[in-house]
């Protein structure tokens, strides 16, 4: 589903303008995106949960040459899918 999509979907089941529901869906996107980049934890019960994790530098290898390679440490959005997503997923 595209996000033009989602847009369309969302304004019929909410029964709004397609130009509300993408300023809604903008909205949306800003404020999930400020909260993790502020290392904020976001919860949305029966959707998913994202947070910000922190990777440890680690050796890897190029995968064109084999020549080892440092990874540096870097942080990382981790997000979980809720036992409800799942459940309907599965289904």
């Amino acid at each position: 589903m595209t996000k033009s999509e989602l847009i369309k979907a969302i304004a019929k089941k909410a029964s709004l303008t397609e130009a509300q529901t993408n300023e809604a869906v903008k909205g949306l996107t800003d404020v999930i995106t400020e909260a993790l980049a502020q290392g904020d934890k976001i919860q949305l019960p029966g959707l998913f949960t994202a947070e910000v994790v922190e990777r440890p530098a680690r050796n890897g290898r190029n995968p064109r040459t084999g020549e080892a390679m440092e990874i540096p440490a870097h942080k990382a959005v981790k997000i979980s899918a809720s036992s409800t997503l799942k459940k309907a997923v599965s289904e």
